[in-house]
């Protein structure tokens, strides 16, 4: 079988907005078709119930629109994060192996969590099981199953491992994301996150290295421009997939398994309005990967599994917004403003500070549902770069080195540059009075100098009296010029996917498991619930990519 070549989309790229062309829409058509599964009509009834039917039926193909029928050991829909990982390690121990791809070529996430990695050992770096696990228990109000955490801890520095060996025999450089904790903080960081350094001229990324790493092994075969349509059964098991190409119906018959990994439904805002329709009032701008539509999540469902109860996402609060918008998922206005996550002064349109603005990256948003127009407006002057540092950040936040060297994702040069194009654009709002920013931002301007003037009475006695942040986290709004944008929230991804067990097999509403179908990244569930935890830096990405190694190396015992 021959293998359509790639090119894949560095991190770099994506968020300067470059995205892949749809393929079109995948049609069902009626007639013969493999056994469906009866229980899954049952097992769902209650999520397609809950508004228009987003689910759907199941497609079914007719036997004489298949135009090649594939045999292998193991199928994986998704050439991302989790099935690049997945089909490295199954080509390292001879698994035949096919990747269905919706596009022609994929983005592979940069910040990988892991626990107990060469790296973090040569920082010096420690962590508590229980103590970890408690965190995220929290995070989740319980919602979550503590014994996937506990997967991810135990094998995740392995992956790390291997991931640096990789990328070292491509010339690119791993980090630690070390960093010491110089303060106290109200939320306790984890310090998992690893980074590649990439080269600048973008000539290698994550998908890139490792789509070229997993062909070499001689097991592994890509087909692009074939999303999935459907899984195959053969009574209660998962058989294989079918997928649909440039020529037609493509069936890929799979012994051993087929691993779904397509990535959540990030870009399906009518599946986010029925399920999560809270999501969608507090973000404006949306930078889920290019192909989450959900496809994998229905698939998975139609073959009778189980989805999480709770629904929910990835945000972060580095949507900015003109003067004049209030944001929401269909606003259409939203823009990447990545100082959001900073910890500065934050009101809402009343001109009022309304929480602590040092949490997570979702708190604030969550926050922001009670307050007017669903959005906040961040504050800040001309001093904010030695307040930034001062911050102390971690993980994707942080605009200045690690203590170890490692570099951020974006400097502070570069956040700089990105804020006077949105100053152009007319999102960010400067001035050089607190009235005329009141007046351009359209807030009153009594009440936003009333605010203000408190704000730099804390930060001049160094305490937090009305929501306690802490005080290194405190920066004074006082040295003109004033800066200010409506700032809401920015969707990677969803967190609500199929459950499964700690060897990522796909479970029913009964807790069975469904032979043959295995689940990663964020079509998988039972993980996160309404936070994501993001102070675990690449957490979501390092459980996406420890499950896809694990599921190929399981099958091949």
């Amino acid at each position: 079988m021959s293998t359509k070549h790639a090119q894949g989309i560095s991190r770099r790229s994506f968020l300067a907005g470059t995205a892949l062309a749809s393929t079109g829409a995948v049609l069902g058509l009626a007639g013969c078709a493999p056994k469906e599964n009866k229980g899954a009509e049952t097992a769902n009834a209650d999520i397609a119930d809950a508004s228009s039917d987003w689910l759907g039926s199941e497609p079914t193909v007719q036997e004489s629109d298949i135009v090649e029928t594939i045999d292998t050991e193991f199928l994986i829909v998704g050439a991302g994060t989790g099935g690049l990982f997945a089909a490295c390690a199954a080509g390292e121990e001879g698994i035949e192996t096919f990747v269905l791809e919706k596009y022609n070529g994929s983005v592979v996430r940069d910040d990988v969590g892991g626990v107990n990695s060469r790296l973090q050992q040569e920082s010096g770096y420690t962590m508590d099981l229980q103590e970890y696990l408690l965190d995220m228990n929290h995070y989740a109000a319980g919602q979550c199953n503590l014994n996937l955490h506990k997967t991810w801890y135990e094998k995740s520095g392995e992956t790390i491992d291997w991931y640096e060996t990789l990328l070292d025999q491509y010339g690119v450089k791993l980090w630690h994301e070390a960093a010491e904790e110089k303060h106290e903080t109200n939320y306790k960081h984890w310090a998992t996150g690893h980074s590649p350094a990439w080269p600048e001229d973008d000539s290698l990324n994550g998908f890139t290295v490792l789509s070229d790493y997993a062909e070499k092994t001689g097991h592994v075969t890509f087909r692009y421009n074939t999303p999935m349509v459907k899984l195959v059964m053969e009574g209660d098991k998962v058989v294989g997939a079918i997928g649909k190409g440039e020529n037609g119906y493509v069936r890929v018959n799979a012994s051993k398994g087929v691993l779904v990994s397509t990535g959540g439904y990030g870009i399906n805002v009518d599946m986010q309005k029925a399920l999560q329709p809270h999501t969608t009032s507090i973000y404006g701008f949306n930078s889920a990967q290019p192909g989450c539509e959900g496809d994998g999540i229905k698939a998975c469902l139609w073959a009778g599994a189980k989805m999480d109860d709770t629904h929910s996402s990835m945000l972060f609060d580095r949507g900015g917004l003109p003067a004049d918008s209030l944001g929401g998922a269909d606003c259409g206005v939203g823009s990447l403003f990545w100082m959001g996550s900073q910890p500065w002064l934050k009101v809402n349109l009343d001109g009022e500070r309304f929480c602590n603005e040092s949490g997570t990256y979702d708190f604030v948003l969550h926050s922001d549902a009670q307050q007017p127009g669903s959005i906040h407006v961040t504050l800040w002057d001309a001093d904010f770069a030695t307040y930034a540092e001062q911050f102390d950040m971690h993980g994707c936040s942080r605009l200045f080195p690690f203590d170890n060297g490692a570099a951020p994702n974006i400097p502070i040069q570069a956040v700089m540059g990105m804020n006077e194009e949105l100053a152009a654009k007319g999102y960010i709002q400067k001035a050089d009075t607190l009235e005329e920013l009141a007046e351009k931002l359209g807030l009153p301007a009594d009440a936003l100098i009333a605010t203000v003037e408190r704000n730099n009475e804390n930060y001049d006695n160094q305490v937090d009296l009305d929501f306690g942040k802490e005080p290194f986290r405190l920066s004074p709004v006082r040295n003109p010029p004033f800066y200010g944008i409506r700032n809401t929230g920015m969707l990677l991804c969803t967190m609500d996917g199929i459950d499964i067990n700690t060897q990522g097999q796909a479970l029913r509403a009964d807790g069975s498991v469904i032979e043959g179908l295995y689940v990663t990244g964020n079509d998988s569930g039972g993980y996160y619930s309404m936070t994501y935890p993001n102070l675990s830096t690449g957490n979501a990405c390092g459980r996406t990519v420890t499950f896809g190694r694990m599921i190929a190396k399981n099958l091949a015992k």
